[in-house]
């Protein structure tokens, strides 16, 4: 009579059977560009979350997009940490400022162009719409001149498009609309900051971020630092700026929330000791916008608190 397996030995085939089922699961959940590739959808890594914004308004249902620098980041100081660097690793597309803005982590992205689709989403506005600054180099703050603002929204659009043709009219249709939106909010600002009147329309910024701003909706803008926070600050800029502001009168400066207060204090406080009051006029979003879930989380919702709270605090 012929003996059947062993239960000892069937159980252990059973329970090998089991861990290699399992851990060939586990391996396909640990694989990212997988997940996505079933799901259908565009993985796009973006730095800063003006730039996420965007990609969420055009791509729709079709991108998943997952942003390196949130409320309050500084790009010009940002380092990519190694968990940045896997979500660049596992991204269909990369999408970036350039002009420098994020500083070192331009080398990277440099680097990882020659294996996947890597934009800086300002590489189509003219260069003679760019404004140059100290070196030769050219201020990355583009975004604050809406109208350029729509170029790199178009930039976005081409790249979804390029790199998933099966959903061009998703992505042109979604533009489309945005567009509309951006054509209205250059409107809006420039129709509002007209209503300061012009001998007090100057805003005094802790950094110079706000130069298209300024070119755009004529309106002086002074910076106490230069286009990058890197840039150092010493007592002659502070005493230099606190002298403008008591010479021309002006009651309100700015601080930004992604650079530390203390630069704009020191300037209110040199003031005072001159016996000219100046105020804190607002909280303006410079490089970084405001939290996920607000409206100030949005690129729409940033330039529209920033030109209330400068048309309030200077009208």
């Amino acid at each position: 009579m012929k003996k059947g397996i062993p239960s000892s030995i069937k159980r252990f085939i059973w329970t090998l059977v089991f861990l290699t089922v399992t851990m060939s699961a586990l391996a396909g959940c640990g694989n990212s560009q997988s997940a996505f590739t079933e799901e259908g959808k565009l993985h796009v890594t973006t730095t800063i979350g003006m730039i996420s914004d965007v990609v969420k308004e055009v791509g729709g249902v079709n991108v998943e997009v997952i942003g390196l620098m949130g409320a309050g980041v500084d790009p010009h100081l940002y380092k990519a940490s190694q968990g940045d660097i896997a979500k660049l690793d596992d991204a269909d597309i990369i999408l970036y400022g350039g002009l420098h803005l994020e500083g070192k982590m331009t080398e990277i992205f440099e680097k990882m162009v020659k294996k996947k689709t890597v934009v800086p989403v300002t590489k189509n506005i003219p260069e003679q719409q760019l404004r140059r600054v100290a070196d030769g180099a050219h201020d990355p703050h583009v975004w604050f001149d809406v109208k350029l603002w729509m170029s790199a929204t178009e930039t976005i659009r081409d790249t979804l498009i390029e790199e998933d043709p099966d959903h061009q009219a998703d992505y042109q249709a979604r533009a489309e609309a945005y567009l509309a939106k951006l054509e209205e909010l250059d409107r809006y600002a420039k129709e509002l900051i007209a209503t300061i009147p012009k001998e007090g329309r100057v805003m005094v910024t802790a950094h110079d971020a706000f130069g298209y701003f300024g070119e755009a909706y004529d309106i002086e803008v002074v910076g106490l630092q230069g286009i990058s926070t890197a840039a150092e600050y010493g007592s002659k800029d502070v005493t230099g700026l606190r002298d403008m502001l008591v010479d021309r009168r002006i009651k309100a400066v700015f601080v930004e929330s992604s650079v530390p207060k203390k630069s704009i204090e020191a300037v209110i406080e040199g003031a005072k000791k001159k016996g000219h009051d100046v105020v804190i006029g607002g909280e303006l979003f410079s490089d970084a916008m405001g939290k996920a879930g607000t409206v100030e989380g949005t690129y729409i919702g940033m330039v529209k608190h920033n030109v209330d709270t400068i048309v309030g605090a200077l009208k």
